[in-house]
């Protein structure tokens, strides 16, 4: 598991390919690999990958398989391309931002940015199946980093979260263009509210369901936000 608090800007250093599979040897920001160990986990940019070789200080080795390579970002890497990354949380280790798990659901794509004094502003295209989970001051994981939705526009299938100095800083989202792919990881917890709402309206309406939806869409909004309505637990 890693908090969404991204520890460094790594670069890919080499690049091997195997049938199958691709080996990528990444160079870490100074002490980022302290203590780092075969069979470690690794978030690069929100991909959890395993440590397979420590190759010199400063340095390790990672493998992806091609299914991988062509659900995440990482397929598009080349030698020097920079990515952000975060070591496995440990046991009682402060969660600063929110669980996330290193698995990738979808790709996003950078729509727009904005900057604002102090402030840089992504909005981000998703696919409709996953722009179900996310609403405005939920929580989002985007190439890694826990970040909070500031907005959230179903119909036009995007939203924006808002990016301090300091996460640029700490990132790679300062270098970001337009049209860049970009790795979204949805909250768990509210993908099972909003799963398990859906489920019982479907069980309980069935044909009615479509109307329902219908009704929602004509004040502009969905069956989705009746889940996201529910308050969960956070501990």
């Amino acid at each position: 598991m890693f908090t969404g608090i991204v520890q460094g800007v790594a670069h890919v250093a080499t690049i091997t390919d195997r049938p199958g599979l691709r080996s990528f040897e990444l160079a870490f920001p100074p002490g980022f690999d302290s203590g780092l160990e075969i069979g470690a986990s690794v978030a690069c940019d929100g991909v959890c990958l395993t440590v397979t070789r420590l190759p010199a200080p400063g340095r390790a080795c990672f493998d992806v398989m091609q299914q991988s390579l062509g659900l995440t970002t990482l397929g598009a890497l080349v030698e020097g391309s920079p990515l952000n990354v975060e070591r496995a949380a440990r046991d009682g280790a402060e969660i600063g931002g929110h669980p996330i798990s290193g698995h990738v659901d979808c790709q996003g794509q950078l729509l727009a940015i904005r900057q604002p004094e102090n402030n840089h502003v992504l909005r981000i295209a998703v696919p409709a199946s996953h722009m179900r989970y996310v609403f405005a001051k939920g929580y989002i994981a985007i190439n890694g980093a826990s970040l909070t939705v500031a907005e959230a526009d179903r119909r036009e299938r995007w939203f924006e979260v808002w990016l301090i100095p300091e996460t640029l800083r700490m990132t790679t989202f300062g270098h970001k263009q337009l049209g860049d792919a970009l790795n979204i990881e949805i909250e768990r917890g509210t993908q099972v509210v909003v799963d398990t709402v859906r489920d019982a309206l479907d069980e309980r309406l069935g044909p009615l369901l479509p109307a329902l939806e219908a009704l929602l869409a004509q004040q502009g909004r969905s069956v989705d936000e009746l889940g996201a309505a529910i308050p969960l637990p956070r501990g």
